[in-house]
């Protein structure tokens, strides 16, 4: 891995909260992530479990954790299974996290190796009631692979057919959501190292840079401060492209006069980052360029102070789309008399505006999280609204990463720049 070593007091206090949501009786498994192939003998790079990651912080294939609090044997009451090297996995794969390494990393005193976990397993089942098993139930998952944890539940629940199965999502999404301040640190990682990369990009971008130029920037800025690299595809988006919602093509020519929209991240140590700016190609917006500009930001800058504990996200969606039903009202794009004759089913500002201002962020940029209970402190957010004008060829997103606090929010991209004078005032005085 690149990044440092993690605090394994994270690790501890997440299952310390995880333990305190199982049925008694119970054991809990997960697996971790598979390497994907590609074609032929390729494979695409490894990404972990979140939710094992979330709890035990091992970054490696063919990991097992076993959670079971009330085991007899008090040993197994937290058990990690690794792949267990040799000679030929050293040349061929390089160095695997040994039994004291991953006591170490994890804080779990018991590592064992895969070969023994049928034995152990089968003794942890015969003592127990309920059996958790984990399966991805993210509202905007869609898999269409057989996943190790989709494999493992099949061999489970037909070797061991009278327990009770219980399911792992619901408790995740709900410990993972609000996040502990060894989290936050490494959130704010991730964000500071988004930071140097965009500023890197106001002192490269000129008329006639590629979008596949500026990506390169940001993935050569990004792994020279220990990143593995974007925390999701980078939309590098010039022009009329801007108006693209998920634009991932990345490979046109930046025109002077034109506006860029990035919607690009680092991750760190697994977890993610996410930034949206708009920056003017030539280095000075327009007129009309700037106004839009500028109502995304007022936008942006009164719903961050909407994210604090209590407030429900239902609620605060339909407080922004009021705020931007007026930037756009006063930007000529609607008519306050049709604005107040809408149906509420389908406001008219969802033409300029149509997706969401904030997700839970994390272990995964779009994080696991209840959008139906109400925000608490140590959740973050994104907010990132936007502007879209197809027939302008301009369009604006600005978004930072928002801390929920009880003392307020917390915006972990404070020191990214994002006024539109300071963005032009750098990108001049590099030129």
């Amino acid at each position: 891995m690149k990044y440092k070593a993690i605090n394994p007091q994270l690790f501890i206090d997440n299952r310390a909260r995880f333990i305190k949501h199982l049925l008694s009786h119970s054991v809990a498994v997960f697996n971790a992530n598979d390497i994907m192939p590609s074609s032929a003998d390729g494979h695409l790079g490894f990404k972990q479990n979140t939710d094992l990651f979330h709890l035990c912080g091992i970054d490696q294939e063919e990991s097992i954790l076993i959670i079971a609090p009330h085991a007899l044997n008090v040993n197994h009451r937290e058990i990690l299974f690794l792949k267990e090297t040799n000679e030929t996995i050293a040349v061929w794969e390089g160095h695997k996290y040994t039994q004291e390494e991953a006591t170490t990393t994890s804080g779990i005193k018991t590592v064992y190796w895969l070969s023994q976990f049928e034995t152990v397993f089968k003794t942890l089942v015969c003592e127990s009631e309920n059996i958790y098993l984990n399966t991805n139930e993210h509202l905007r998952a869609v898999v269409e692979v057989e996943t190790r944890d989709a494999r493992f539940l099949d061999w489970c629940m037909k070797k061991y057919p009278l327990h009770h199965y219980q399911r792992l999502a619901p408790i995740m999404h709900n410990i993972r959501a609000v996040k502990n301040k060894y989290e936050i640190e490494l959130i704010q990682q991730a964000c500071n190292i988004t930071g140097k990369g965009f500023e890197r990009l106001l002192k490269f971008i000129k008329p006639g840079v590629t979008e596949y130029e500026i990506e390169a920037e940001l993935i050569h800025e990004f792994v020279r401060n220990r990143s593995n690299g974007f925390a999701y595809g980078p939309i590098i988006a010039s022009g009329a492209s801007a108006c693209v919602l998920h634009y991932v093509e990345n490979n046109k020519e930046c025109q002077d006069g034109e506006v860029i929209l990035l919607d690009v991240a680092a991750e760190y140590a697994n977890y993610a980052s996410d930034l949206t700016r708009c920056v003017p190609v030539n280095g000075k917006f327009t007129v009309r360029q700037k106004q839009v500009y500028n109502a995304v930001l007022r936008v942006l800058k009164a719903a961050t102070q909407m994210l604090v504990p209590g407030a429900y996200i239902s609620h605060y969606h339909t407080q922004v789309g009021k705020l931007m039903e007026q930037e756009l009202i006063g930007l000529g794009l609607l008519k306050a008399e049709d604005v107040a004759q809408q149906n509420p089913a389908t406001p008219l500002y969802k033409k300029y505006f149509m997706h969401g201002t904030s997700h839970f962020l994390g272990l995964d940029v779009h994080d696991v999280g209840n959008f139906n209970k109400p925000i608490e402190a140590g959740m973050v957010f994104t907010c990132e609204p936007g502007i879209y004008i197809p027939e302008e060829k301009l369009g604006i997103r600005l978004e930072n990463d928002i801390w929920v606090t009880e003392k307020g929010p917390v915006n972990l991209m404070a020191h990214i720049p994002i006024e539109a004078d300071d963005i032009e005032r750098i990108m001049l005085t590099s030129k």
